[in-house]
């Protein structure tokens, strides 16, 4: 063996050594065109040679139909569980402050998917910055132009997870509805391209023309279109539109889950709001092996439930009430499978109350608590949606989420045993809900009071 081929084995072994983490980049997410050389020139191209089109009136009985392409793909599936976690917290901790002592339930997985959407008509800086949001930094280094992710393999992907659990009759047990919703002011020229690729088979997508000009007129088209789709909603963050707006984007979501075996208990039992508040709330009751884990510092108990073959639900019990909010900051900006980790199966009688959750909020009025006001504001690139100025007026997210008992008979206090540990949530907690393949957080949520809901 020569000297050279002798020092290459070395090199090689060196390497091997050393390099014990390997990261793997999603590249199938970005562009294939993204070279120095081409890809900002290409942009400028396409940006010129938009389709676009101007939606029908909110007010015609007119039905639109749109084509949508088959999904071809879905790698970098596993790549968003990250990113999805931490655009989820960022948004769930600005709804803390607003909504302290409410519950609050978010859902990262649409909340990415709204400001993807946007990402899809961005271009420029504007572009650069939702990418950076949505967890892709690779950038050129130019303000003004930005390695480009495919958009459309990302929206590919992400969709592939959210419809995980309801692609076969595995989704038994889970109910799931969504109603996305583009409004634009009259005359406002939309791409073409922008809308198909928002629209899919599986989701109720509607895209029409409302007069913003009057604000109270505005809001109440949209409450009656959105009602007439058999969407319960909310009017709060429709009182306060911009009569200068001319985009807005509503996503309504609707979850239900039911606990396969559980039961309602014959007696609402008590709930304690605090150390000193106690209150009578419907609770459900199921006996079976469960994983579950104690952790401490702080004291917290946590137990994983399987809902349908496709998603788990965890919930997280802190021994003591006034650990409730160290426990929500585990939910950060830092990805964690924390929660995850170490647990053990268990025969587990758990009792918790019935769950009705909803909030309503408005991401643009997050962005802004986050300063980033700017990202989707009235100087936005969005020349990939629009071949006109635009004012994104809000980007409204809603969901309801429903946990309950699968048999409707109520029952009594089973017996005494032993081998089985008890395990009641009589006092605020946390729950998550995840897809079980991705891993991807589709639910988080805070419940303080099962009664209350805003």
């Amino acid at each position: 063996m020569n000297s050279e081929v002798s020092l290459l084995c070395l090199l090689l072994c060196m390497t091997t050594v050393v390099c014990d983490r390997v990261y793997v980049h999603p590249f199938y997410l970005f562009s294939l065109n993204n070279t120095k050389n081409n890809s900002c020139k290409e942009l400028e191209v396409r940006e010129q040679l938009v389709k676009t089109f101007i939606p029908i009136s909110i007010e015609s009985s007119v039905s639109e139909e749109i084509q949508n392409e088959e999904e071809k793909k879905h790698l970098g599936v596993n790549f968003l569980r990250d990113p999805i976690h931490t655009v989820g917290a960022r948004f769930y901790k600005e709804l803390r402050k607003i909504h302290n002592e409410d519950n609050i339930i978010v859902s990262p997985i649409h909340i990415y998917e709204s400001l993807l959407s946007f990402y899809l008509g961005a271009s420029g800086n504007t572009a650069n910055e939702l990418q950076t949001l949505l967890e892709f930094g690779a950038t050129s280094g130019d303000p003004n132009c930005t390695y480009r992710i495919d958009g459309r393999k990302v929206l590919s992907a992400l969709r592939f997870i959210i419809n995980g659990p309801f692609r076969s009759r595995e989704s038994e047990g889970l109910l799931f509805s969504k109603l996305s919703c583009l409004f634009s002011a009259p005359d406002v020229r939309l791409s073409e391209s922008f809308v198909h690729e928002l629209v899919f088979s599986d989701v109720n997508f509607y895209v029409r023309a409302v007069d913003f000009s009057n604000p109270t007129q505005a809001a109440k088209h949209i409450e009656a279109f959105v009602e007439d789709k058999s969407t319960p909603r909310s009017k709060s963050l429709l009182a306060d539109i911009d009569p200068e707006t001319s985009l807005l984007l509503a996503t309504y979501t609707q979850f239900k889950a039911i606990v396969k075996g559980a039961s309602l208990l014959k007696k609402p039992q008590e709930f304690w709001l605090d150390s000193d508040t106690v209150i009578s709330v419907p609770m459900m009751r199921v006996v079976g092996t469960f994983e579950y884990k104690c952790d401490s510092n702080p004291s917290l108990s946590v137990v994983k439930i399987p809902v349908g073959k496709s998603v788990f639900l965890l919930l997280l019990l802190p021994t003591n009430i006034s650990d409730l909010a160290t426990v929500e900051n585990q939910y950060s900006l830092m990805p964690s499978i924390e929660w995850m980790q170490k647990l053990s199966a268990r025969q587990i009688q758990l009792t918790l109350p019935k769950v009705y959750l909803k909030t309503i909020y408005n991401l643009q009025e997050l962005l802004a608590k986050q300063n980033m006001a700017d990202v989707l504001g009235k100087k936005a690139n969005l020349r990939l949606l629009s071949d006109m100025d635009l004012n994104i007026g809000k980007i409204i997210n809603q969901q309801l989420f429903e946990l309950s008992p699968s048999g409707t008979d109520q029952i009594e206090d089973p017996p005494e045993e032993n081998e089985t540990l008890k395990v009641t949530l009589d006092h605020p907690f946390l729950l998550a809900m995840y897809e079980k393949e991705s891993y991807a957080l589709l639910y988080f949520g805070t419940v303080r009071n099962p009664l209350k809901i805003i």
